[in-house]
């Protein structure tokens, strides 16, 4: 087999403890069903406070907004709505969740696709709104006439940015309203000033690129001063999310992989997936085409250090401060929502296994686990790392055992139910009745992507806490910050 290609996930001190509870974890699969999604709330509030860090460091004002379409659990917006945080919504259905979870208005951003329902609700509500289009400003300037609504507050979302000097163009996205229609867009926000109030402006870039962002939010800066030289008085920047998440312990086992992969694509080794996919490599006579699309799994400049770069970074064609400096300087609030990056290390998925095959000729073994690939949706978003195992009995890796690869396969009638395409190295075999623990799948891999399939349910949520020197824990949807004492051990 050659030297096993780990890919060690990074765990942070709750998670660690969390996994190191096998006798819990296992009664609540057992009395739960498998797959099962364990939710760490507490850990939401201690990234809020690396997020608010940032702030200070800088002497910024302005709000951190979380992502809720990263994750669905009811434990971990109530807890975030038990701090000063605010959430950023993208339908009629998180918005009225948000609301029943603690959330007062001034703490909603409604972002996303809207219908008339989610506006109006917002409009109702007092909620700032994030307005993509001349269509949707007009949409929701009309509500407000219409049902004789609060003025709404507005962020004008733009796209299409450019720097000065060496062109560099931030990527195109569907959301957002193309700089170069600004005017367009500012002279309808103030033939609507008796319904709506401009609040700011904001951006989405689908892009792990700190170079990408600073070019938009330098273009923020530049357009804000032109809505003030028409007499409008914007106070607000949001950057969006993508603040990304370091999801491995070590670089050098991302950088061996890989490289291992690139010559297992060009035929140079044995094949590392599952019939030779190439995560969008290819060997074309010996050439290697195409481009890797994998989520950098180690990244060690993630989250609030991520958002730190990028507020430290100069802006060229405003002297060349940094952009900071620049907030501060006008007095403006500094949003952002970050999403994968505020629930980096708050939940685990477990999974039984359910069987163990050889392959035979000594290949890689094929373990099924209770699990679809859908319900831990990892290899959707390209990142790869390797479950944690948990043995039935409780007991560590035996001094004798032999490092072993897997292939895992859910648990549907399909060829293509793969929990990754990736060969897996374990460092031992696993047997059937132990769990596979998915570590720091809180982050769109839980139930962005999860169904029901063949009547398979979906995997049920738990909410735990450390209490003392035990594990707490509730259903996620019984779980409030007012009670955790309350819990099960």
């Amino acid at each position: 087999m050659g030297r096993p290609l780990y890919l060690e996930p990074r765990l942070g001190p709750r998670l660690q403890s969390l996994l190191r509870s096998p006798d819990l974890l296992h009664m609540l699969t057992h009395a739960l069903g498998s797959p099962l999604n364990v939710l760490v709330p507490d850990q939401i509030a201690e990234n809020l406070e690396r997020f608010r860090s940032v702030y200070r460091k800088h002497h910024l004002s302005g709000q951190v907004f979380f992502a809720h379409k990263a994750n669905r659990s009811s434990a971990l917006v109530r807890r975030l709505a038990a701090t000063d945080a605010g959430v950023d919504v993208a339908s009629l259905g998180e918005l009225r969740h948000a609301l029943g979870s603690g959330f007062v208005s001034d703490r909603i951003l409604a972002t996303g696709p809207k219908n008339p329902e989610f506006l109006w609700l917002a409009a109702r509500a007092g909620v700032t709104v994030s307005v993509d289009s001349v269509g949707e400003l007009d949409q929701l300037a009309g509500l407000v006439r219409k049902h004789a609504l609060p003025k709404a507050r507005v962020l004008l979302r733009l796209s299409g940015f450019e720097a000065s000097g060496v062109r560099v163009l931030s990527r195109r996205s569907r959301f957002g309203t193309p700089v170069r229609d600004l005017d367009t867009l500012l002279e309808t926000a103030e033939r609507h000033s008796d319904t709506v109030e401009l609040h700011g402006v904001a951006y989405h870039l689908d892009t792990t690129s700190l170079t990408e962002k600073a070019t938009a939010l330098e273009g923020c800066l530049r357009l804000l001063e032109e809505c003030r030289s028409r007499g409008l008085r914007p106070r607000a920047v949001d950057v969006g999310g993508g603040f990304g998440v370091n999801y491995l312990a070590h670089s050098e086992q991302w950088e061996r992989y890989t490289t291992e992969l690139t010559g297992a694509v060009l035929g140079r080794r044995p094949p590392l997936t599952w019939q030779g996919h190439g995560y969008g490599l290819r060997n074309e006579a010996g050439t290697l085409r195409g481009t890797l699309g994998l989520y950098p799994a180690h990244r060690p400049v993630a989250g609030e250090r991520y958002l730190d770069e990028l507020l430290a970074h100069p802006a060229a064609s405003l002297g060349g401060r940094p952009l900071a400096t620049l907030l501060l300087e006008h007095l403006y609030d500094l949003h952002v929502e970050p999403g994968r990056a505020l629930v980096d290390q708050c939940g685990i998925t477990l999974a039984t296994v359910l069987e163990v095959r050889d392959s035979g000729a000594g290949g890689d073994l094929s373990v099924r686990l209770a699990l679809k690939a859908e319900d831990v949706a990892l290899e959707e978003h390209g990142v790869l790392m390797d479950p944690v195992v948990i043995p039935k009995n409780g007991t560590g890796v035996p001094a004798d055992a032999e490092p072993v690869g897997v292939h895992l396969f859910g648990s549907l009638c399909l060829e293509t139910d793969m929990i990754t395409r990736r060969t897996v190295f374990l460092p031992r075999r696993p047997e059937p009745g132990d769990l596979m623990a998915f570590a720091n799948t809180a982050g769109y891999a839980m139930d962005f992507h999860a169904g029901q399939a063949q009547h398979q349910p979906v995997a049920r949520k738990v909410a735990a806490w450390q209490d003392g020197g035990s594990w707490r824990w509730s259903l996620d949807e019984q779980y409030w910050p007012t009670t955790p004492s309350g819990g099960h051990e």
